[in-house]
């Protein structure tokens, strides 16, 4: 099976980014959070706030807003985005292991015909996490858990955060735009 990052790996950008603000424009009852967000954004650039927490509040401006909708609309207009080599590439096999939000790209890759998506575990409704930020070794534990003596023959990200999961690979690949080189 080849394993996959989402973000600047399949898709051009960040998916919690490009939601967050495509939100921004689409959802106007988000702007009443934006004094949180901007003290929650400053408190994580001045290392007082950790990843996973300034995440969490990040994602609370989905109680303001109608998820769903938000994610339909989204996705219209981002899933252009999804860089050519990986739909030539397509598998039926292909998973895909982020540190975005399960809930958020699950229906990029429902899409794109990827069924075995694990993200980060965000309630779509509160923004909550409700177990640890899927990153780093947490993707090799979060595979694991899914496929026990599963092996990768290929890994493709675009950093080298993910070197846990790529030491499993028969073969890791880093991606840097569309350009695709050995890790």
């Amino acid at each position: 099976m080849n394993v996959y990052d989402f973000d600047n790996t399949i898709l051009r950008g960040d998916s919690s980014a490009r939601f967050f603000a495509w939100c921004l424009r689409h959802c106007p009852r988000m702007w009443l959070d934006i004094p949180a967000q901007a003290a929650n954004g400053l408190l994580f650039l001045t290392r007082l706030r950790p990843k996973q927490a300034f995440k969490q509040r990040m994602f609370g401006f989905l109680q303001l807003i109608d998820v769903d909708a938000a994610l339909e609309g989204f996705w219209r207009d981002n899933l252009p985005r999804v860089k050519d080599w990986y739909r030539a590439a397509h598998r039926p096999d292909d998973v895909v292991i982020s540190a975005s939000p399960a809930f958020l790209i699950r229906p990029a890759c429902e899409a794109l015909g990827i069924s075995e998506v694990m993200g980060s575990p965000v309630d779509r409704h509160t923004g909550r996490f409700s177990g640890p930020n899927c990153h780093g070794a947490e993707k090799v534990r979060r595979f694991r858990e899914v496929f026990p003596d599963g092996v990768i023959d290929n890994f493709y990200s675009d950093s080298h955060s993910d070197d846990p999961l790529a030491a499993l690979a028969k073969h890791a690949w880093l991606v840097k735009g569309e350009k695709i080189k050995a890790w």
